[in-house]
């Protein structure tokens, strides 16, 4: 009778029982077929058993800088919460530091990095770059152009809300990215979406901005927004990848804190999909502003841009995700200058800075003014006066719009942090230094697309016959 090795043989000799008996059966079982003995076959398949699981860090146990100060009650409680959410996050196996900015912010449940937040890894964590991947910034300088005139103009060439633009007002990605996104497993099937988002900026808290540099009063364009859905499938693709890993190496890390191993295939083919969404998002800034000095019959006598939701891999190989976070370390891409920019609210000034790779900023510098209030509760605080009453008063002096018609009061400076402290914080913690100031004109935003969406009107109509029935 031939012999074989059984799962009772692998629970015999004290493994764990697992899908992965299937694999080290059949290793085991090939060793015997090549005259082997049992004792071989059972190491072979022992080989074959997933890595003991990885604990959480103890709570505390790692460095957190607090780059952060309160300066009313509820920027305390706000401090608070980011700060409880870090230490969780920092219990991860493979996280090494963590830094919180300024303009911190929650961004969901405990433990998940909020906005603002700065993590270092050995791996590469899909969610602490979220799924608005290279969410950022760009400016360009119109000389000679009225603000009034570049307002108009971009309003005109760009697009708010859901979804890509329509047959026949699309634009094509060049060759070259075309061909990065062929190679690349993880982004094949994203071609389509590629060419339906191009030229796109999105809803929330994007915008596109035009104001005149403080330095010279030339008029400048900027824009904020990040990768769309190219980007958000990628990081659906992305935490399906690390949760498969997160099962298997560390169960007790929270989801939302999953990550892919550094150099494996999977990792290797994640962060090259990185860079390539990382280009698709530059890209997809720079036609907007292109297109806005084609409609304008206008030069651009300068232009620089940065990302805020990436993750970099700096010289001693780990990994640093900055969410809601801007670089300020040398060099940290290929095509940085030495300047980022940092917005603040609709009614004041984009800095623009120059990084200082504060240690303990962990090389970053703030993304902007963050919020104290979610969107629900910055409503609520505002019951009793009507959006046009809250429109009037806090976008007095500067031309603001809203690309959908409708007025989305949560993105409204009183929305967010205070200019003035983060300026103060920006400069008591020494994370950058401002070299210059984009002076508000105005600005365009989605607004409350949902107001008037479809769905809605359907469901509004269906209430108003039910009540004359």
């Amino acid at each position: 009778m031939t012999e074989i090795v059984s799962g009772q043989d692998l629970i015999d000799a004290g493994m764990q029982q697992g899908k992965w008996f299937a694999r080290a059966l059949v290793a085991a079982n090939a060793v015997l077929e090549m005259g082997g003995s049992h004792e071989d076959a059972i190491e072979v398949a022992r080989a074959c058993a997933p890595p003991p699981a990885m604990p959480l860090k103890a709570s505390g146990s790692l460095p957190l800088h607090l780059n952060i100060l309160a300066e009313n009650e509820h920027e305390a409680a706000n401090v608070e919460a980011v700060k409880r959410s870090m230490i969780e996050l920092m219990r991860t196996p493979v996280v090494r530091a963590g830094a919180i900015m300024p303009d911190a912010c929650p961004a969901g449940s405990p433990g998940t990095i909020p906005v603002g937040g700065v993590a270092v890894s050995e791996g590469i964590h899909p969610g602490m770059h979220s799924a608005d991947i290279c969410c950022s910034m760009a400016i360009s300088v119109f000389p000679g152009v009225a603000p009034a005139a570049l307002l108009d103009a971009v309003h005109a060439v760009t697009h708010f809300g859901p979804g890509g633009r329509q047959r026949g007002q699309q634009f094509r990605p060049s060759d070259a990215l075309f061909q990065r996104f062929e190679a690349n497993g993880l982004l094949r099937d994203l071609k389509s979406v590629a060419i339906e988002h191009f030229g796109t900026q999105g809803d929330g808290n994007h915008f596109a901005y035009v104001g005149t540099l403080k330095s010279s009063g030339e008029t400048a364009l900027v824009t904020h927004h990040g990768s769309r859905s190219p980007g958000a499938r990628l990081y659906a693709k992305g935490m399906k990848i690390a949760e498969g890993v997160r099962r298997v190496l560390s169960p007790e890390t929270l989801p939302q804190n999953a990550w892919i191993p550094a150099d494996t295939r999977e990792g290797d083919e994640y962060w090259d999909a990185l860079q390539v969404i990382r280009e698709w998002t530059k890209g997809n800034h720079m036609l907007i502003h292109d297109l806005t000095a084609e409609k304008l019959s206008a030069k651009v006598s300068d232009r620089f841009w940065n990302e805020h939701n990436f993750v970099f891999r700096r010289s001693d190989g780990l990994f640093y995700h900055g969410k809601g976070a801007t670089p300020a370390f040398d060099d940290w891409a290929d095509d940085a200058t030495d300047l980022t920019l940092i917005p603040l609210n609709m009614a004041e000034p984009v800095l623009i800075v120059r990084g200082k790779n504060a240690e303990h900023g962990l090389g970053f510098s703030p993304h902007g003014a963050g919020r104290n209030f979610s969107r629900t509760q910055h409503r609520r605080m505002q019951a009793g006066r009507s959006d046009a009453e809250i429109f009037a008063e806090e976008t007095k002096g500067i031309d603001a719009r809203f690309f959908s018609g409708v007025t989305d009061i949560s993105e409204l400076p009183s929305a967010y942090k205070n200019a003035a402290s983060m300026r103060r914080q920006i400069e008591h913690f020494g994370l950058a230094e401002i070299v210059d100031e984009v002076l508000p004109y105005g600005s365009i935003m989605a607004g409350d697309w949902e107001a008037n969406a479809p769905w809605r009107k359907k469901k509004e109509r269906r209430a108003a016959e039910a009540q004359h029935q």
